[in-house]
């Protein structure tokens, strides 16, 4: 499906499958908020971290298989193999995936804190 002519609907579907993906590689404090009301970027940002660069790669790859067998495809990926931060840009939702360090370092929640955080125990 192509980015920029998704609902919100479809937009928050797409951001329940990559935190479902991330759970699966067992992310650490998940974050979903919804930035649709205060910037053009996209509907949804989602960060997780992980312990180590192999969980990292992990919980890309499997964000990337489950929306890809959905029909989303990733419109870029940043920070590769052995990468501490990756960036996956879906268009609508874009993934962050950190170590811990640079989780605290790059504080992304903050930055965001307009934006409205859903609790994903309820998605």
């Amino acid at each position: 499906m192509e980015a920029g002519k998704r609902t919100i609907e479809e937009s928050k579907k797409m951001a329940e499958i990559a935190v479902e993906a991330l759970s699966a590689k067992k992310a650490e404090d998940i974050r979903l908020i919804d930035i649709s009301e205060v910037s053009s970027l996209g509907d949804y940002f989602i960060i997780a971290s992980g312990g180590s660069r192999p969980q990292l790669e992990a919980m890309r790859d499997e964000v990337d298989e489950k929306l890809g067998r959905e029909g989303y495809q990733v419109r870029s990926i940043e920070g590769g193999d052995g990468a501490k931060w990756i960036l996956m840009d879906y268009g609508d939702i874009v993934v962050h995936i950190f170590d811990r360090e640079n989780r605290l370092f790059y504080d992304l929640e903050r930055i965001w804190r307009d934006g409205k955080e859903i609790d994903i125990k309820r998605i």
